[in-house]
């Protein structure tokens, strides 16, 4: 049976840390907007603060629907799924919004996470704040076995200069604006900050 808790305490915080992949939900507000969920992976990538706070790596290389929808209405879910051990789903409502290269937190954010995790198409940190923790049971969850990271992302980003990141994130459709028009990424891209 399910349950909801006033925050991510250690049971739930070291079961968010143990999966190898997480998910996120957004949406506009209007009513023939895209929903957009999204599959989240990359050892490292996502750090729990506190016990209502969270923050992943938002990196280049598909649209830009989960940070338009958070500038335009912040609503955000994240959920995780054990496809190993005990069956558990585990869901953070929230508030998100995404911290951009150019913001004055971004450093700081950025030194909270592994740095191997850390990559070159780097484009915007996403915080949550947790409004509703929950989990539930993941019976009809599968049961599969992580192997490890595909290492295609790192491997074709990490080859090229943030300017030529830069200019990859302003060719590519649904960056700057959603799939339904509203603002995303920021372009041009605000140059990293020096470390």
């Amino acid at each position: 049976m399910g349950k909801t808790y006033e925050r991510i305490d250690g049971r739930l915080r070291a079961f968010i840390e143990r999966q190898p992949v997480f998910f996120t939900a957004t949406a506009p507000l209007a009513d023939d907007g895209h929903v957009n969920v999204s599959p989240k992976g990359r050892s490292g990538t996502l750090v729990v603060i506190d016990e209502l706070t969270l923050a992943y790596l938002d990196f280049g290389g598909s649209t830009a629907e989960t940070i338009a929808h958070l500038r335009e209405n912040g609503r955000i879910t994240l959920m995780w799924c054990a496809f190993t051990g005990p069956p558990t789903v585990v869901r953070v409502h929230g508030r998100g919004e995404a911290v951009f290269r150019d913001d004055p937190r971004f450093a700081g954010l950025v030194g909270r996470f592994d740095p191997a995790a850390d990559g070159s198409a780097l484009r915007a940190i996403v915080l949550v704040h947790a409004e509703r923790v929950s989990d539930s049971c993941g019976f009809a969850v599968p049961l599969m076995d992580y192997r490890e990271d595909r290492s295609l992302h790192a491997d074709y980003f990490d080859r090229k200069t943030d300017p030529e990141f830069a200019t990859y994130c302003e060719g590519k459709d649904h960056v700057g604006t959603s799939i339904d028009g509203m603002p995303a990424l920021p372009l041009p891209l605000p140059p990293r900050p020096a470390a």
